[in-house]
């Protein structure tokens, strides 16, 4: 069992693969309790995909592709939030318009790319294993980034999405605050690509917190069970590619949606 832990330690690519997947897996699972409990998981979705647009342009721009997809998805959830501010359209309705033309607008792009089938496929599916130091860095930046704003709007964060008459009372600034999440969910997706990639960046958002939201109704503690799980899939998904020699974001991925099956049916079974 030892040797069967530390023999993919050995390598570097693989330690830094470890941290980042880590990283990855606790600030999905923080940031999609959220998601989950505001009932928003086609927004995750929308903004994985909604990054397309900015990784071709930077692309075929010669920039950073990260930078383009950031820059892409921050515009997208400002947008979803403009347009859905004070109930003039609903807000999945904002996200079905947006999410529908950068789609396209990034598969227009992307087309235009003869060679997009081998440039660009690590962030169609990730590729967790290319973590260069610099990445893990930036990751790990951003990361500390996201979760010490949701600890100091914690309690705001709460109030506004389970208690919008209270928010009023308060004189919260209800639509700033959500602004402030949307563009915190969009940083968490663009730093979720590395590890699971585009297709896969919603499945880690939802996953671990509708695990969580099994065994826990208060937000805290479905945090920080969600957050456990999201590390635990991520070190165990790596583990099972390396071991199996399947793409790693898909093993993460497979490996959280293993873990909500056997707690919906234990949860199930004890009614």
């Amino acid at each position: 069992m030892i040797e069967f832990l530390l023999q993919p330690l050995t390598y570097a690519f693989i330690q830094r693969g470890l941290l980042a997947a880590v990283i990855v897996g606790v600030l999905c699972a923080v940031m999609g309790t959220y998601v989950v409990l505001r009932g928003m998981a086609f927004l995750g979705d929308a903004l994985a995909h909604a990054i397309l647009p900015g990784v071709a342009i930077a692309y075929l721009a010669g920039g950073n592709l990260l930078l383009g997809a950031l820059t892409t998805a921050i515009l997208v959830a400002l947008g979803i939030g403009y347009f859905s501010r004070q109930g003039t359209i609903k807000e999945d309705t904002a996200i079905g318009i947006l999410f529908a033309a950068a789609l396209a607008l990034g598969v227009a792009l992307i087309s235009s790319i003869r060679t997009y089938a081998v440039d660009l496929s690590h962030i169609l599916f990730g590729n967790v294993l290319g973590v260069s130091i610099a990445d893990l860095w930036l990751t790990a930046a951003l990361g500390l980034l996201i979760l010490v704003t949701v600890a100091l709007l914690y309690r705001p964060f709460l109030i506004i999405s389970f208690d919008p008459v209270l928010a009023a009372t308060m004189r919260l600034p209800a639509e700033l605050l959500r602004s402030v999440m949307l563009i915190l969910l969009a940083l968490t997706v663009v730093i979720s690509l590395q590890t699971v990639g585009v297709g896969l960046a919603a499945a880690m958002l939802v996953t671990p917190a509708a695990t969580a939201y099994l065994l826990t109704r208060r937000l805290l503690p479905m945090m920080l069970v969600s957050a456990l799980i999201g590390a635990f899939s991520s070190l165990a998904g790596l583990y099972l590619s390396y071991y199996l020699n399947v793409v790693s974001g898909s093993a993460i991925v497979l490996t959280a949606t293993a873990i909500f099956l056997v707690v919906f049916l234990l949860k199930r079974g004890k009614r």
